[in-house]
């Protein structure tokens, strides 16, 4: 033994309870996190844990995975359990971002198209 404090590893295991794995359909580090409507009432706040309660502050605008993860200084596959269990419990909703294709308005394209045709 060592008698270096294992204290932060025996913590990421408890709050995963183990999990390496969020349960239900995966999401990457670009999916969009966002608390979905008042979050959580005042009797289910005290029953969160701290990094619950944070994801829900800090969720109530579109938030990236990746963003998550930095605030809560916790590994990804630590916060990917953690976002698993508040979207189970119906707290947050994790979606695919939109693709870059769908996001630029048909307008714009005519502008860039009236713009080549002008050179």
């Amino acid at each position: 033994m060592t008698g270096e404090d294992p204290g932060p590893l025996i913590r990421l295991y408890g709050l995963t309870g183990g999990r390496a794995r969020p349960q239900g359909e995966t999401f990457d580090l670009v999916a969009i996190v966002t608390t979905l409507g008042a979050g959580f009432t005042a009797h289910e706040s005290a029953e969160l844990i701290p990094e619950h309660r944070a994801v829900l502050s800090l969720c109530r605008r579109p938030t990236p995975v990746a963003d998550v993860a930095a605030h809560l200084r916790l590994p990804l596959n630590v916060t990917r359990v953690i976002l698993g269990d508040l979207r189970r419990e119906g707290f947050i909703s994790i979606d695919r971002p939109r693709p870059a294709a769908q996001t630029i308005d048909e307008h714009i394209y005519r502008e860039v198209l009236h713009g080549l045709r002008s050179l």
